[in-house]
């Protein structure tokens, strides 16, 4: 893997968070190729990772066994058909994080036949090296290019698969937009926290550290959510009046609304994304 050329096509926020938790992870910096058209976001990747850097999509993804679609949604069909006649002739492992551009499409728009893509959606924590990140690998991936594809992506977090593209829906609904969910309620308690006469510094790193704490606990215990909830619920405290005062505003039919909502529009615009020719 260390050595193995990667070309990514798109400079982002999502290729430096993969870019930086490669070479943190030993890849060598002059086997990762970047294409990006501004000059000043190729002489930052340059400057901060020591990879190599260049405006053409065709000469970098020429120089790549695997190649890291990084660009936008919207984009994504016109680099795609760009890059048809490389990934056509080299056949390189295709990894796309673009959001809502199904397989199919992607296949077609590359020039068809038994390509190897893989679908990824890390979110917004792989810029501070916490990303959740799904897969969805397509029939024409190896088990040794599954694995290829899993050691990128742990770069920047951690990783599971589904074996049904539809469910890139789902934890669309769940993890990828889930982080704002989050700022949302560290939001609304920071706030209150004002309210009730907290100061802002120690508004904000109350909550802050709270979140991060519950999470942790979460992460690190064989016991469910559910269970560590209750363990911290006393009966007749101050605990228990808080979240019987959440569970009758709704927040549990909230929250399910909530995804339910996002994954409608994740699918909406892979519908619309995939209607393009």
């Amino acid at each position: 893997m260390k050595n193995i050329p990667i070309a990514f096509i798109g400079g982002g926020n999502m290729a430096r968070s993969l870019i930086g938790g490669l070479v943190a992870g030993g890849h060598e910096p002059d086997r990762i190729w970047v294409a990006e058209p501004d000059i000043g976001q190729r002489e930052l990747l340059h400057g901060r990772h020591g990879v190599r850097t260049g405006p053409d999509n065709l000469a970098i993804a020429a120089e790549a066994e695997v190649i890291v679609l990084a660009v936008k949604p919207q984009i994504l069909q016109g680099v795609a058909r760009q890059l048809a006649p490389v990934v056509q002739a080299r056949r390189p492992l295709v990894i796309s994080v673009a959001a809502g551009v199904r397989e199919p499409d992607l296949r077609r728009w590359l020039g068809g036949g038994s390509l190897a893509l893989v679908r990824t959606m890390p979110n917004t924590p792989a810029l501070v090296g916490s990303a959740a990140s799904a897969l969805f690998a397509n029939e024409f991936v190896s088990e040794e290019r599954r694995q290829l594809a899993e050691s990128l992506l742990r770069a920047v977090g951690v990783t599971v698969w589904v074996g049904d593209e539809s469910l890139l829906d789902a934890v669309t609904a769940l993890s990828g937009s889930g982080p704002a969910y989050f700022f949302l309620i560290m939001e609304a308690l920071e706030r209150t926290a004002l309210d009730l006469g907290l100061d802002a510094d120690n508004a904000r790193l109350l909550t802050l550290q709270t979140a991060f704490g519950a999470a942790k606990m979460a992460l690190e215990s064989v016991e469910s959510p559910a269970i560590l909830r209750a363990r911290v619920t006393s009966p007749g405290g101050t605990t228990e009046r808080a979240l019987s005062i959440l569970r009758e505003g709704g927040l549990e039919t909230l929250l399910a609304q909530a995804l339910e909502a996002a994954r409608s529009r994740a699918r909406e615009l892979g519908d619309l994304l995939g209607e393009q020719p």
